[in-house]
């Protein structure tokens, strides 16, 4: 069981280096390789984990992690977020608690392209905490719905956890990204719808009114303005319809399978959404090889780290391959015949959610979502559904306090203490997150499987 324990060595390296030394996830990642490898011993140590390494700098993956960090940043640079947030504030900002069901609205909208929990708190909430102060609510409410809507990113492909999930040893023999593509929109879908219940009672129990007149825009003006913004998930449809479903059958009949086989959502999402978000920011976004090299470098650290800890969590993976922990898992899994599915589902979920809190989703679904996956498979939960679940237990990690990044970013915004929304925040969001996932895995929400 020698890989078995490398597997719990890894996520012990991730979970002290990042919550007890307090350093960098990436850093956790290059000492996780480290260990990982040690465990096959001299030589395949160093063979299995430079091995391991090469192939996850040749992961297509890898691309599309780095490059939809890209996109989002140039979407926000570019002004799209927010004439989009402008476009749900003329909807809805006239309705008792408007903001929230606005903040909550495009933090979904957001979380299609961006997917990291902080990034959509500091990008959306920026805009919509002050516009929930102003609707006669509190600052702890308003820091509250946007905490616990960062948990949006990692349930929309195409998130770092979406990626690494998908290379981990135990899924990459069953399932490929576009599997579980309209599988994961569901699900994310699902997660919005469930987000929106809770503004809801939110709204009611808390106190939230409508808009200030002053935040709200006509709807004619804001469409006028920010019509093309919605473009960018016409982006996002094309080479999505051409690769999955009834659609992706449609153009295999017509260009045959070898050139629809050619078509790759990982490459072409990204690079269209990127066309499309250049072309309609164009006036906003910088216009000089100058400004675009200093964009660049404002960029650059974020994607230092997403690359570092994607690359470092692929050979990771790789390495635990090559020394059997498939076939390890396989017979642990053994134990589980019998046990009810519901059992299992909340099991692995309850351990999921204790660990997204000192980790974030990535780290979470890199260090425990192999063994998660072949658990819930073993109990007979089908691979795409599970595949699916794991990313909702994942997502949780805005509403674990004390380890919830976002949660600080969305109580630093609302000047206030974060302390004030750990209960609430676990109570209207954490909570449910877990049942919706144990709910999605027995089959009672439906998502759609291949």
């Amino acid at each position: 069981m020698s890989a078995v324990i490398a597997l719990v060595a890894f996520i012990a390296v991730i979970i002290v280096w990042n919550v007890v030394v307090k350093r960098n996830i990436g850093e956790a990642m290059i000492i996780g390789w480290v260990v990982t490898s040690l465990f096959a011993g001299w030589p395949n140590a160093l063979i299995f984990g430079l091995q391991g390494l090469r192939d996850a700098l040749t992961e297509p993956t890898t691309f599309a992690a780095l490059a939809f960090v890209f996109v989002s940043e140039v979407l926000a640079r570019a002004g799209m977020i927010q004439r989009l947030v402008d476009i749900l504030s003329s909807l809805l900002g006239r309705v008792p608690g408007g903001s929230a069901y606005a903040a909550t609205a495009s933090s979904g909208l957001f979380a299609t392209v961006a997917h990291s929990g902080a990034a959509i708190v500091a990008t959306i909430g920026s805009i919509t905490i002050p516009w929930m102060k102003r609707s006669k609510t509190s600052g702890e409410t308003a820091a509250l719905v946007m905490s616990g809507n960062a948990g949006l990113g990692t349930t929309f492909p195409f998130a770092a956890a979406f990626f690494i999930l998908l290379a981990s040893p135990t899924v990459a023999p069953s399932l490929k990204a576009p599997d579980v593509v309209s599988t994961m929109f569901i699900t994310g879908a699902w997660m919005v719808v469930m987000r929106l219940i809770i503004t809801a009672v939110i709204v009611r129990k808390r106190g939230v009114g409508r808009m200030d007149e002053a935040d709200i825009q006509p709807l004619k003006l804001t469409l006028v303005k920010g019509w093309t913004s919605l473009l960018i998930f016409v982006g996002i449809a094309i080479p999505v319809m051409a690769t999955v479903g009834f659609t992706g059958e449609w153009v295999r009949e017509r260009v045959g399978e070898d050139a629809a086989g050619g078509i790759s959502l990982l490459l072409w999402l990204p690079i269209i959404i990127l066309i499309l978000g250049l072309f309609i920011g164009r006036k906003t976004l910088p216009r000089s090889t100058r400004a675009w090299w200093q964009y660049s470098g404002e960029v650059a650290p974020k994607l230092g780290i997403v690359g570092i800890t994607m690359v470092f969590a692929f050979a990771a993976s790789n390495v635990l391959t090559s020394i059997g922990l498939a076939e390890q898992l396989g017979t642990l899994m053994e134990v589980l015949d019998g046990v009810p599915k519901i059992a299992v589902v909340a099991v692995v979920g309850l351990i999921l959610v204790v660990i997204a809190g000192p980790l974030n989703s990535a780290s979470t679904t890199a260090a425990v979502g192999p063994i998660a996956f072949a658990a819930l498979t073993a109990a007979g939960v089908p691979a795409a559904v599970a595949f699916a679940i794991v990313l909702v237990f994942a997502s949780s990690e805005g509403a674990s306090p004390p380890g919830a990044a976002p949660l600080y970013v969305a109580a630093g915004i609302a000047e206030v203490n974060p302390v004030r929304i750990f209960l609430p925040v676990v109570m209207y969001y954490l909570i449910p997150t877990f049942i919706v996932g144990v709910l999605i895995g027995v089959g009672v929400l439906w998502i759609p499987t291949p």
